[in-house]
């Protein structure tokens, strides 16, 4: 069995990346110093000669106390994100997303309907295309 010392610099071991991230990143930095000032407001602002009650109430029914906190967890979990290396996935999603939509409108079997379904929305009609397509009313040129 492992021993504690063995542990512990295990333990270090794992967490070293993530302290040196949060030590050279300048917007993890800045979250977390915009955390810790949000909550020193907050904590100025509610804590004085008052009971438990009185502050949970006030927290309750103040905007401005639930606004600061919010943001406070915002910059924390933003801190938090950065440091643990999590990325936005906007990017992939929209592509993924207009992936799925393509192959939607332009898979062989269900494509047309599809597209004549989509275009009867956005168009607000239910005919053919000008884009050679069939139609089902007369033809411009009379017949």
């Amino acid at each position: 069995m492992a021993s504690t010392r063995d542990r512990i610099a295990d333990r270090a071991d794992t967490v070293r990346p993530y302290v040196e991230r949060a030590m050279t990143d300048e917007k993890v930095r800045e979250d977390i110093r915009d955390a810790v000032a949000a909550a020193r407001e907050i904590y100025d602002e509610l804590i004085g000669n008052r009971s438990i009650t009185t502050i949970a109430g006030r927290i309750a029914t103040d905007q401005d106390i639930q606004d600061t906190l919010r943001e406070a967890l915002d910059n924390l979990r933003s801190a938090a994100d950065r440091v643990q290396g999590k990325q936005s996935h906007t990017a992939r999603n929209v592509i993924l997303f207009s992936g799925i939509v393509i192959g939607v409108l332009f898979n062989p079997v269900t494509g047309p309907a599809t597209r004549e379904w989509l275009k009867g929305l956005v168009g607000g009609g239910s005919g053919a295309s000008d884009f050679g397509g069939e139609s089902s009313g007369p033809s411009p040129n009379g017949s």
